[in-house]
Protein backbone atom coordinates (compact mmCIF):
# COMPACT_ATOMS: atom_id res chain seq x y z
CA UNK A 1 0.00 0.00 0.00
CA UNK A 2 1.43 3.74 -1.19
CA UNK A 3 1.81 6.07 2.37
CA UNK A 4 -1.49 7.20 3.08
CA UNK A 5 -2.02 9.61 5.57
CA UNK A 6 -5.51 9.61 8.19
CA UNK A 7 -6.64 12.40 10.02
CA UNK A 8 -7.43 10.97 13.34
CA UNK A 9 -10.21 13.21 14.90
CA UNK A 10 -10.50 13.12 19.14
CA UNK A 11 -13.77 14.46 20.41
CA UNK A 12 -11.88 15.40 23.69
CA UNK A 13 -10.02 18.42 24.61
CA UNK A 14 -8.39 17.27 27.85
CA UNK A 15 -4.60 16.26 27.38
CA UNK A 16 -5.09 13.50 29.53
CA UNK A 17 -8.99 12.03 28.07
CA UNK A 18 -8.59 8.29 27.81
CA UNK A 19 -9.95 8.84 24.11
CA UNK A 20 -6.33 10.75 23.29
CA UNK A 21 -4.30 7.55 25.31
CA UNK A 22 -6.61 5.62 22.39
CA UNK A 23 -6.05 7.45 19.51
CA UNK A 24 -2.88 7.30 20.47
CA UNK A 25 -2.63 4.01 20.67
CA UNK A 26 -4.21 3.08 17.41
CA UNK A 27 -1.31 5.53 15.91
CA UNK A 28 1.58 3.39 17.37
CA UNK A 29 0.10 0.23 15.84
CA UNK A 30 -0.52 1.51 12.57
CA UNK A 31 0.66 -1.06 9.72
CA UNK A 32 3.38 0.27 7.49
CA UNK A 33 1.92 2.51 4.62
CA UNK A 34 -0.16 4.10 6.64
CA UNK A 35 0.56 7.26 8.73
CA UNK A 36 -1.96 8.76 11.39
CA UNK A 37 -1.68 12.12 12.60
CA UNK A 38 -4.07 13.91 14.65
CA UNK A 39 -5.65 16.82 13.76
CA UNK A 40 -6.60 19.55 16.55
CA UNK A 41 -10.05 20.21 17.19
CA UNK A 42 -9.38 22.81 20.88
CA UNK A 43 -8.74 26.17 18.03
CA UNK A 44 -11.90 25.85 16.31
CA UNK A 45 -14.41 28.57 16.89
CA UNK A 46 -18.37 27.76 17.24
CA UNK A 47 -19.45 27.05 13.96
CA UNK A 48 -21.47 30.22 12.71
CA UNK A 49 -22.80 30.33 8.83
CA UNK A 50 -22.04 33.68 9.04
CA UNK A 51 -18.13 33.26 8.72
CA UNK A 52 -18.58 31.14 5.80
CA UNK A 53 -17.60 33.81 3.73
CA UNK A 54 -14.20 34.28 5.60
CA UNK A 55 -13.67 31.47 7.89
CA UNK A 56 -10.88 31.43 10.83
CA UNK A 57 -7.78 30.29 10.13
CA UNK A 58 -7.86 27.44 12.47
CA UNK A 59 -11.19 26.55 10.35
CA UNK A 60 -9.01 26.91 7.41
CA UNK A 61 -6.20 24.40 8.74
CA UNK A 62 -8.92 22.12 9.62
CA UNK A 63 -10.70 21.58 6.59
CA UNK A 64 -7.59 21.55 4.61
CA UNK A 65 -5.89 18.78 6.93
CA UNK A 66 -8.77 16.85 6.55
CA UNK A 67 -9.05 16.77 2.91
CA UNK A 68 -5.55 15.94 1.89
CA UNK A 69 -6.21 12.85 4.63
CA UNK A 70 -7.14 9.37 2.84
CA UNK A 71 -9.37 8.58 5.53
CA UNK A 72 -10.69 9.45 8.74
CA UNK A 73 -10.34 7.87 12.22
CA UNK A 74 -12.76 9.59 14.67
CA UNK A 75 -12.03 8.80 18.21
CA UNK A 76 -14.80 9.67 20.28
CA UNK A 77 -15.88 9.88 24.11
CA UNK A 78 -19.67 9.63 25.12
CA UNK A 79 -21.07 12.83 26.62
CA UNK A 80 -25.01 12.63 27.67
CA UNK A 81 -25.60 9.55 25.51
CA UNK A 82 -24.25 11.55 22.48
CA UNK A 83 -21.02 12.87 20.75
CA UNK A 84 -19.51 16.00 22.04
CA UNK A 85 -20.21 19.21 21.39
CA UNK A 86 -16.51 20.06 20.15
CA UNK A 87 -16.56 16.96 17.81
CA UNK A 88 -20.19 18.02 16.77
CA UNK A 89 -19.00 21.46 15.95
CA UNK A 90 -15.62 20.18 14.07
CA UNK A 91 -17.60 18.03 11.46
CA UNK A 92 -20.01 21.30 10.90
CA UNK A 93 -16.62 23.41 10.22
CA UNK A 94 -16.21 20.68 8.21
CA UNK A 95 -19.06 20.09 6.30
CA UNK A 96 -19.79 24.46 5.31
CA UNK A 97 -20.17 26.11 3.55
CA UNK A 98 -22.57 23.92 1.51
CA UNK A 99 -21.33 22.31 -1.23
CA UNK A 100 -17.88 22.20 0.15
CA UNK A 101 -17.66 19.53 2.92
CA UNK A 102 -14.12 17.77 3.08
CA UNK A 103 -16.33 14.94 4.55
CA UNK A 104 -17.67 13.11 1.11
CA UNK A 105 -16.56 9.75 0.26
CA UNK A 106 -13.94 10.13 2.64
CA UNK A 107 -13.25 6.64 4.69
CA UNK A 108 -13.97 6.76 7.99
CA UNK A 109 -13.65 4.85 10.87
CA UNK A 110 -15.61 5.19 14.50
CA UNK A 111 -13.67 4.27 17.63
CA UNK A 112 -14.65 5.25 21.56
CA UNK A 113 -13.49 4.97 25.13
CA UNK A 114 -15.52 5.35 28.17
CA UNK A 115 -15.31 3.51 31.87
CA UNK A 116 -18.78 2.49 31.45
CA UNK A 117 -19.79 -0.78 30.42
CA UNK A 118 -21.25 0.25 26.68
CA UNK A 119 -17.39 2.20 26.09
CA UNK A 120 -19.26 5.32 23.73
CA UNK A 121 -21.19 3.05 22.11
CA UNK A 122 -24.27 5.11 21.74
CA UNK A 123 -22.11 8.47 20.67
CA UNK A 124 -20.66 6.17 18.15
CA UNK A 125 -24.39 5.23 16.72
CA UNK A 126 -25.25 8.88 16.36
CA UNK A 127 -22.02 9.73 14.73
CA UNK A 128 -22.37 7.03 12.45
CA UNK A 129 -26.01 8.99 11.69
CA UNK A 130 -24.09 12.49 11.12
CA UNK A 131 -21.47 10.61 9.13
CA UNK A 132 -23.74 8.81 6.42
CA UNK A 133 -25.78 12.26 5.91
CA UNK A 134 -22.10 13.46 4.90
CA UNK A 135 -21.49 10.84 2.13
CA UNK A 136 -18.53 9.59 4.44
CA UNK A 137 -18.55 5.96 4.64
CA UNK A 138 -17.95 4.20 7.80
CA UNK A 139 -15.97 0.71 8.75
CA UNK A 140 -18.76 -1.49 9.94
CA UNK A 141 -16.95 -4.37 11.09
CA UNK A 142 -15.22 -4.48 13.82
CA UNK A 143 -16.65 -2.23 15.92
CA UNK A 144 -14.64 -0.77 18.73
CA UNK A 145 -16.14 0.09 21.83
CA UNK A 146 -13.00 0.44 25.20
CA UNK A 147 -14.04 -0.45 28.40
CA UNK A 148 -11.51 1.58 30.07
CA UNK A 149 -10.60 0.14 33.78
CA UNK A 150 -7.62 0.75 35.83
CA UNK A 151 -5.41 -1.28 33.85
CA UNK A 152 -6.40 -0.25 30.33
CA UNK A 153 -3.14 2.38 29.73
CA UNK A 154 -0.30 2.45 31.55
CA UNK A 155 1.29 5.30 33.78
CA UNK A 156 2.65 6.29 30.47
CA UNK A 157 -0.19 6.18 28.40
CA UNK A 158 0.41 2.68 26.38
CA UNK A 159 -1.78 0.01 26.35
CA UNK A 160 -1.59 -1.80 29.51
CA UNK A 161 -2.19 -5.78 28.47
CA UNK A 162 -0.90 -7.58 25.57
CA UNK A 163 -4.93 -8.57 24.81
CA UNK A 164 -5.78 -5.12 24.80
CA UNK A 165 -2.81 -4.05 22.61
CA UNK A 166 -3.90 -7.55 20.01
CA UNK A 167 -7.92 -6.24 20.04
CA UNK A 168 -6.50 -2.42 18.67
CA UNK A 169 -4.55 -4.02 16.10
CA UNK A 170 -6.82 -6.32 14.75
CA UNK A 171 -8.84 -3.11 14.43
CA UNK A 172 -6.20 -0.96 12.75
CA UNK A 173 -5.66 -3.63 10.22
CA UNK A 174 -8.78 -3.77 9.28
CA UNK A 175 -9.32 -0.19 8.62
CA UNK A 176 -5.95 0.03 7.37
CA UNK A 177 -6.85 -2.74 4.95
CA UNK A 178 -10.70 -1.47 3.98
CA UNK A 179 -8.80 2.50 3.50
CA UNK A 180 -6.60 0.57 1.36
CA UNK A 181 -9.03 -0.92 -0.95
CA UNK A 182 -11.22 2.31 -0.73
CA UNK A 183 -8.21 4.18 -2.05
CA UNK A 184 -7.69 2.10 -4.73
CA UNK A 185 -11.89 1.51 -5.99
Amino acid sequence: MSNLKIAVVVGSLRKDSINRKLANALISLAPEGLEFQIVEINDLPLYNQDDDAAPSAAAVAFKSAIAAAAGVVFVTPEYNRSIPGVLKNAIDHGSRPYGHSVWGGKPTGVVGASVGVLGSALAQQHLRNVLAYLDAPTLGQPELFLQVKEDTFAADGSVGSADTTAFLQRWVDRYAAWVAHQHVS
